[in-house]
């Protein structure tokens, strides 16, 4: 799935405020941008809610407070596919298993061109996320694990041993993973900015 820039999403945003007259934070339109992660899909989503919410209020002008309050909606109401994967790629009958933030850490991991990262890559966010280093070994395994039925094979994997490179199969995955976090209190705004610098927010308006 082609990823779109920051400008394209910047203008699905615009030309749907302008034809409701109505305006948005630059900091909320950011937000929306980067948590869409170049998929219109969510842009859509979470600029419908942001602003319907602003319209509730009686207000013309999208805050915020309104895309947060949207993001807890778009996890709630995402497709049933999507949702059921992630709930298989975490299920575990450990309490204290770590699938969910490991998937979140991959979800937050830089890829290459084609939407591959390294378990090396992931080792900054999976130790931002759990507030202390965490080496490959610590989770090696789970990200095996997602290239497995058993986990609902939600990643694909290619290379040799010690140089796996890992991508999420379907790409609306990767954004649903970081507004869960969001939502359930997996990642906080400050890890978030940590993992996810203020990227394009110079082009947008």
């Amino acid at each position: 799935m082609p990823r779109m820039s920051w400008e394209e999403l910047s203008e699905i945003l615009d030309k749907g405020l302008e034809r409701l007259d109505m305006t948005i934070e630059k900091k909320a339109k950011h937000r929306i941008v980067s948590l869409s992660e170049g998929l219109p899909h969510y842009t859509h989503l979470l600029g419908l809610d942001a602003a319907q919410r602003a319209i509730l209020d009686d207000r013309d002008a999208i805050k915020m407070s309104d895309v947060n309050a949207a993001i807890t909606t778009a996890v709630d109401n995402a497709q049933q596919s999507i949702r059921t994967a992630y709930h298989r790629a975490t299920s575990s009958p450990r309490k204290d298993a770590l699938y969910a933030k490991v998937l979140l850490a991959c979800a937050l991991t830089p890829t290459d061109d084609l939407g591959y990262f390294s378990a090396s890559n992931v080792k900054g966010p999976v130790s931002r996320i759990m507030k202390k280093p965490y080496d490959i070994p610590a989770f090696a395994r789970h990200l095996n694990d997602f290239t497995e039925e058993k986990h609902g094979s939600i990643m694909e994997r290619t290379g040799t041993a010690r140089r796996y490179k890992f991508r999420f199969v379907n790409p609306l995955l990767q954004p649903y993973i970081i507004l869960h976090g969001l939502a359930k209190g997996l990642l906080d705004e400050g890890t978030l900015r940590d993992l996810q610098p203020e990227k394009g927010i110079q082009g947008l308006s």
